[in-house]
């Protein structure tokens, strides 16, 4: 355990002075942006913390610790332009394995197009929004190591222009006897380049400007690829105070994004008679974000809980951020 702990110590400072210099080349961003609650008050330290239906979105390995079904809403208004909805739905098959579905919408509302020669609007509006759409499989391989693959379809549009692909996340998770610590890996968004088309690129060209009365040829315009933000993380999650009434967990993570500099996450989690909730995260190396903070609550309905989760993302420049989630249990 020592020489884990120090080896994991090294990685992390091997992470913290590491420099990425494909910065900014990747699409596709709304996959990067947190969706649970819980996770962003952790700081987003979250892959050794994941065993809800919440965690198709960062490690699908964490679904198989849902009992029977949940199923898991969240909403987010990113910087007060953009609505941010996520769910998800997860069944645990017994000895089969784990199943879930899942789904985040990111759109803004209708702005008007505006040209050189109508710089105040033309009356025509235009729209745009991002999809994507997943199935997961997780089980266990023995009792203490278990696996997740998501595949999901990935739709993005503006206005009559659309790109579509598949992705892929693979997630795992190790138990240890020493503070229920859980070692964890993900990798999200693995796949293929994607690219813009449409009819809005079509467009008609004059070969010769000197004969301006000569007859224009159809011609049409072509985007570039651009690759999806492929994410891989590795952590910890382990308890670090347990009585009757109280527990504390703690997370560390660190990432390695293909379009930015790598990161490392903190986060710890107070629970009060498995009842009531209060999160902090710390995220080092980020640009404009360091601090999140967040609290939640259960609350039994017949057979079934309710979580209330929310949290508060500060950020230096930009608009604060509030989480609001929801899951029932069943």
């Amino acid at each position: 355990m020592k020489k884990f702990l120090i080896a994991f110590v090294i990685f992390l400072n091997a992470i913290i002075f590491a420099q990425n210099p494909n910065l900014g080349t990747s699409g596709a961003q709304f996959l990067q942006i947190p969706v649970s609650a819980r996770s962003e008050a952790l700081g987003n330290a979250i892959v050794g913390l994941a065993d809800d239906a919440g965690s198709v979105f960062y490690n699908p390995a964490g679904i198989v610790k849902v009992k029977n079904i949940e199923v898991f809403f969240s909403y987010a208004k990113w910087f007060d332009l953009f609505d941010l909805n996520a769910a998800s739905v997860v069944y645990n098959a017994g000895d089969f394995g784990s199943l879930g579905a899942s789904m985040i919408l990111f759109t803004t509302g209708k702005m008007e197009i505006t040209t050189e020669e109508n710089p105040n609007g033309t009356g025509r509006y235009f729209d745009a929004g991002d999809l994507a759409l997943g199935i997961t499989y997780a089980r266990y391989l023995t009792d203490r190591f278990n696996v997740g693959l998501t595949i999901k379809y990935v739709h993005q549009q503006i206005w009559n222009e659309t790109a579509n692909g598949f992705a892929f996340d693979i997630g795992t998770q190790y138990l240890i006897d020493f503070q229920n610590l859980t070692i964890a890996m993900s990798m999200t968004n693995f796949g293929g380049d994607m690219m813009f088309d449409g009819p809005d690129l079509d467009v008609v060209h004059l070969k010769d400007p000197n004969f301006p009365i000569s007859r224009l040829t159809p011609a049409r315009l072509k985007t570039d690829e651009y690759p999806l933000p492929l994410h891989f993380q590795v952590g910890i999650g382990f308890d670090i105070y347990q009585t009757d009434f109280m527990k504390i967990r703690g997370g560390i993570d660190a990432t390695h994004p293909n379009d930015n500099k790598e990161r490392v996450h903190f986060g710890s989690e107070i629970s009060f008679f498995d009842r009531l909730y209060i999160r902090g995260g710390y995220k080092l190396n980020y640009d404009d974000q360091k601090f999140s903070f967040g609290a939640g609550a259960n609350v039994p309905f017949s057979d079934t809980f309710v979580y209330f989760d929310y949290s508060y993302s500060v950020y230096d420049l930009l608009p604060s951020v509030h989480r609001i989630s929801l899951k029932l249990t069943m």
